[in-house]
């Protein structure tokens, strides 16, 4: 199979200037003139006239949560609920037009108490007035923290004379329990909640691909693998239903159970899925107030957040990375969490570069720290979204001054400090010329321009996405620009980014999807 492109803008990111490329099977094949590649087509050659669209990299996901994505499409969506009334009446809406009988479980997520108008998270009893008999967990956008209701609780054998709070909250006021938990408790309760109806859940998968497909992207990441995962990973990979590149990180707790299922899958893609190595969460989020800070929360004089592992527990698992030639990644959203991971990376100096550890988020570092991830080589990849989603919020956590630092790309790049972007998927959609309008504007939803001196270019937004991404996941070589030898990876859009109005970049439109050669998504 032979393709050949023309009669449109190409953007490399190679700094290479050309009018055409050719396509054979997998590959870029060739690049340059026009008249130097329509000379290489033959009779089973399809040329295609670009007709001044624009045909650049395909966009590589830093992090996200492709199963989150997946399930999501079976839940309650609360993101546009903006009242305690609005998530009871989706709740009923939901268990009305899909029939659920009493006892089954109902799963949402999306809220966030910052657009509620009672501006706290709901409760068990919000849930318990209207849907009484069936379990129902409410997961916060963030991911980090949720509500049972009554019945949940009763079934996941929650009470107030056994639960813990091992760095984490399981909320209790008046001797009671709310239902709202966060961090570790929140996340080892959800883990047990059941699945959904397995063939209900594949479709899922199916459809949570067309959705990164239909924003470009073509290599995606499960940021953090759950072994009751493995039966649908094993679904995907035997039915060969995975059509993007997925890579799926895992707690080096569950290292044994993931590496022996997928032995051929270790850090080398098979079906298109490959393990791509450990991940390990340092702290929460800081529109919750749960990142852990090296500075008092603003209105506080000594609340700081809360680490979510100890420097015994960290070190273990950074030792587990090197001992196993795995990469890690940490989730650190708060300076102090940041500090954590360098402090505990930092005593193994050089041994630990080569296995690119990455500091996920990294929203809060301080520009004082950007130097020990330059000397570790440490990758920042940055939720710079945040600038847009919960800036606002932030201004009102640390004010303004220390919050137009969250996210500091510009910073970053003057050290040349390599990092990344990512929308943390489903917390956002996987919008990547929204994340580099973020990028390069640094507009509140409030209209506030938050720190402009970490504003960057549309070439290094793009850069964060394409090719940087690819050094993120060792995939350089072959993934990420538009050179002859690299996976013909590629999307038609309807506008060049680098001509585009910096407002209007976000409305750029994907036209088409390319995966090693294949049109994927066509809009």
């Amino acid at each position: 199979m032979k393709k050949i492109y023309y009669n449109g803008y190409f953007i490399t990111l190679e700094n290479t200037h050309i009018e055409a490329i050719l396509i054979e099977d997998s590959m870029i094949k060739k690049i340059g003139t026009k008249d130097d590649i329509l000379n290489l087509k033959d009779k089973n050659t399809e040329i295609i006239n670009l007709k001044g669209k624009t045909m650049m990299p395909s966009f590589i996901d830093a992090h996200s949560h492709f199963s989150g994505v997946a399930n999501n499409f079976l839940k309650v969506d609360l993101q546009n609920c903006n009242s305690f009334v609005e998530i009871q009446n989706e709740l009923i809406s939901f268990k009305t037009k899909n029939n659920i009988p009493d006892n089954v479980w109902i799963s949402a997520s999306g809220y966030d108490e910052n657009q509620l108008s009672e501006k706290q998270h709901p409760t068990k009893d919000l849930i318990d007035k209207i849907l009484p008999n069936n379990p129902v967990i409410l997961q916060h956008v963030s991911g980090h923290s949720g509500v049972f209701n009554s019945k949940a609780l009763e079934i996941l054998n929650i009470k107030e004379n056994n639960i813990y709070t091992d760095n984490g909250i399981i909320e209790i006021k008046n001797g009671i329990l709310t239902g709202y938990m966060e961090e570790n408790p929140f996340l080892e309760y959800q883990q047990k909640v059941p699945p959904p109806d397995f063939y209900k859940l594949l479709d899922a998968y199916k459809k949570a691909q067309e959705k990164y497909l239909s924003y470009g992207i073509t290599t995606i990441q499960d940021g953090m693998a759950y072994p009751n995962m493995i039966p649908i990973y094993k679904q995907l990979l035997e039915n060969n239903l995975l059509k993007l590149d997925l890579i799926s990180y895992i707690s080096p707790n569950d290292k044994n159970i993931f590496l022996n299922s997928f032995k051929e899958n270790i850090k080398k893609y098979k079906n298109h899925f490959k393990i791509g190595g450990y991940k390990i969460f340092l702290d929460g989020s800081p529109q919750m107030k749960t990142a852990w800070m090296r500075t008092p929360y603003l209105g506080t004089n000594t609340y700081y957040g809360y680490p979510t592992m100890s420097d015994s527990e960290v070190t273990k698992s950074i030792e587990i990375a090197l001992e196993d030639n795995m990469q890690i990644l940490a989730h650190c959203n708060g300076d102090a969490a940041a500090n954590q991971y360098i402090q505990c990376i930092k005593q193994y100096k050089n041994d630990i570069k080569h296995i690119r550890p990455v500091m996920i988020h990294a929203q809060l570092i301080g520009i004082d720290q950007l130097d020990y991830l330059k000397k570790y080589n440490i990758i920042p990849s940055f939720f710079i979204s945040h600038v847009f989603y919960w800036g606002d919020t932030h201004i009102e956590n640390f004010g303004y001054e220390r919050a137009s630092q969250i996210s500091p790309a510009n910073s970053s790049f003057k050290k040349n400090i390599l990092f990344t972007f990512h929308q943390d998927s489903p917390v956002i959609e996987p919008n990547m010329f929204e994340t580099i309008w973020c990028a390069i504007n640094r507009i509140t939803k409030q209209g506030i321009n938050l720190g402009p001196n970490e504003k960057i270019s549309v070439q290094n937004a793009i850069k964060a996405v394409t090719i940087n991404s690819a050094y993120q996941y060792f995939e350089e070589n072959y993934k990420g620009s538009i050179k002859e030898g690299k996976l013909a990876n590629l999307i038609i859009v309807d506008k060049n980014p680098l001509q585009t109005d910096v407002n209007d970049i976000k409305n750029i439109k994907i036209l088409e999807t390319i995966c090693n050669g294949l049109t994927l998504y066509k809009q």
